[in-house]
């Protein structure tokens, strides 16, 4: 009984912000991948119900769309469902020949719904196996840095994981916050002050925008 108890709640665990991402092996459609593949690296690991249905159709042509954006942003991009890998390379080939979209990133094979039970991709109230709509975006440490779900109904906004990295990587490089509706190239939101006199010096500096002591952005 324990035991069962115990494989439930491993079955619906979900990856915190800040935790190290799930170790995982996996075939997929380049062949087999691990998360040292991926060491030192950033990537964006996402999840879709299954193949060949209309919704995951368009988001599959939308990711190919922003892959090259990610990629210089030296981000790749991985796919998972617990389909068959046979499955995914002919729902691939079949996107490419009525969407006129090449699939150039790797597709999970997770029939056994390993990397999909580690990562918390299937949803405890769902009555079937079909994973969620996930998406994980992990550093190049291995850590997990922002978890986005969606409901099966509805596709996911591009430009916004794409806006999520370039944020996250303004943050590592320069040590600020950005503000909501951020864009690249966009004023930044400074650390507050840790001292009074660092307050007043902040004001006065030609550098910074300040509302309040606590509230200043900056060009970068």
């Amino acid at each position: 009984m324990e035991q069962n108890q115990h494989t439930q709640e491993q079955t619906y665990s979900l990856p915190r912000i800040g935790e190290k991402a799930p170790d995982f092996k996996a075939q997929t459609t380049h062949g087999e991948l691990s998360l040292d593949d991926f060491k030192g690296k950033w990537f964006v690991l996402f999840s879709h119900p299954a193949d060949f249905t209309p919704v995951c159709t368009t988001e599959f042509v939308a990711f190919q769309g922003i892959y090259d954006q990610l990629r210089e942003l030296d981000t790749e991009l991985i796919g998972l469902s617990v389909d068959s890998v046979t499955s995914h390379i002919a729902w691939i080939r079949n996107i490419e020949e009525n969407f006129d979209t090449r699939i150039e990133f790797p597709v999970i094979a997770d029939l056994d719904k390993q990397v999909a039970t580690k990562f918390g991709m299937i949803m405890p109230e769902s009555n079937g196996t079909e994973t969620s709509r996930a998406v994980f975006v992990i550093d190049d440490k291995g850590t997990v840095r922002s978890v986005i779900y969606y409901p099966l109904t509805t596709g996911r906004n591009m430009a916004e994981i794409v806006r999520l990295v370039q944020a996250l990587k303004t943050t590592d490089e320069h040590g600020v916050s950005t503000p909501a509706d951020w864009q690249k190239g966009d004023k930044v939101i400074a650390s507050p002050p840790k001292t009074t006199e660092d307050a007043r010096a902040r004001e006065e500096d030609p550098n910074y925008e300040c509302v309040d002591w606590y509230f200043c952005k900056k060009d970068l």
